[in-house]
């Protein structure tokens, strides 16, 4: 099994959570210059498998060409729908429920209270849910991230199969989450409750940019 929970410490949480987004940000210069920054954050924390992945991970953006990063990530996110961060994709394919999930994620974030600029991005990709869950609501982000565990899930998987570097970022932001990881795509999809629509790419045959958010008002745009 992989990935279990840092229970009991809800700013480790907090700290995996927000790092996590800001590594599945498309690494421009502004994302780059804070690893530094990331560093210092995740050395600060009890140190953990999740917290020491991150730590791995922003060392490699740390180490690598920008064009190469820049480059892999548009490989690996924006050219294949078998890794893609926008997590209703997973689940509701390009149906009509697809709308409605949107939809849903949008309220969340007006009930929070905060203005949540998702500047031009689809409310589900993951960076913002995940400094959502860090920075804004972790009760309520934290359980989006829990409906979309098998999405998440899944991720996971196909970056692990892959050979990514971001696979470990998404193990760490699985091993917020309660309980093991499943080990394959048989298990995932036995967490699922629902009948997967015929558009959904996670489950066949079992086979965009964050910036901060910002917290004056309500409305979503």
């Amino acid at each position: 099994m992989i990935g279990r929970r840092n229970r009991g410490d809800g700013t480790a949480t907090s700290v995996i959570r927000q790092v996590a987004s800001w590594c599945l940000t498309y690494p421009d210069d502004e994302i780059l210059s804070r690893t530094g920054l990331l560093d210092d954050a995740l050395r600060q924390q009890r140190r953990t498998p999740a917290i020491e992945l991150l730590r791995g991970f922003v060392a490699h953006l740390d180490a690598s060409e920008p064009d190469t990063l820049r480059q892999d990530y548009t490989d690996t996110f924006d050219l294949s729908r078998k890794h893609t961060l926008y997590l209703s994709y997973w689940t509701a394919g390009d149906t009509r429920r697809r709308g409605t999930v949107l939809g849903e994620f949008k309220q969340h974030y007006r009930d929070s209270g905060f203005l949540v600029d998702l500047h031009g991005e689809l409310p589900d990709h993951l960076p913002i849910v995940l400094e959502f869950a860090a920075r804004v609501d972790p009760d309520a982000g934290g359980a989006l991230l829990q409906d979309f565990r098998p999405a998440l899930e899944l991720l996971r998987l196909s970056l692990v199969e892959r050979g990514s570097p971001y696979a470990d970022v998404l193990v760490a932001v699985c091993a917020t989450l309660p309980g093991e990881s499943p080990a394959d795509r048989r298990a995932v999809a036995a967490m699922r409750e629902s009948p997967v629509p015929t558009e959904n790419v996670g489950l066949e045959p079992y086979d965009p940019r964050l910036l901060p958010l910002t917290t004056t008002g309500t409305t979503v745009r």
